[in-house]
């Protein structure tokens, strides 16, 4: 026969393992409803579509939309190319000059490449100006507008939707507080 403390310390064990299991299940099924909720669901579509539509821009914008403007510019190389070496690597010599960027960083020189900063900034534009565009095309299809013009409102400075008058005024007492528009 099992001693009465021995019992005891059993059931302690055996409620901290349950009170453990229901934690533990508590947390997955938590994580279950969050992770198919529809938001992220959405979220998770969107970031997939994103990363596939910036791919896809910055193909454009190397393949085709750099090369004319290297073209009309009077530039010997892709803009990618372009860089300035700001101190020298061990092995150059002060006659001969780098012709590449990767040359000079296999060398070990200190280069400033302007040239990929400039292909980002125009791959970020142009990034920026085609998702306004879908935003725009998918505001004119639908009733469910993405852009949301707004306005300042004339009495308190605030950006509010250009289809309301005024905006919430805060400062009145809470038996006269009126909400004039909707933000």
């Amino acid at each position: 026969m099992p001693s009465p403390d021995l019992e005891h310390v059993h059931s302690e064990s055996d409620s901290l393992l349950h009170r453990g299991q229901e934690r533990a299940q508590r947390f997955f099924h938590g994580f279950v409803d969050f992770a198919f909720q529809g938001n992220i669901l959405e979220i998770a579509f969107g970031l997939i579509v994103a990363a596939a539509f910036t791919d896809l821009v910055k193909s454009f914008v190397s393949a085709i939309l750099m090369p004319p403007i290297a073209v009309i510019f009077p530039l010997n190389k892709n803009i990618e190319e372009k860089f300035a070496v700001l101190r020298r690597g061990d092995r150059s010599n002060t006659t001969t000059n780098y012709n590449t960027l990767q040359q000079a960083l296999d060398d070990g020189a200190v280069v400033m490449a302007y040239g990929s900063f400039i292909y980002q900034l125009v791959s970020f534009t142009m990034v920026g100006l085609c998702l306004y565009g879908v935003a725009h095309i998918y505001t004119v299809v639908s009733h469910d507008p993405i852009i949301k013009y707004t306005t300042k409102c004339r009495f308190c400075r605030k950006r509010i939707n250009e289809k309301v008058s005024r905006a919430n005024i805060p400062f009145l007492t809470p038996p006269l507080t009126i909400r004039l528009c909707a933000v």
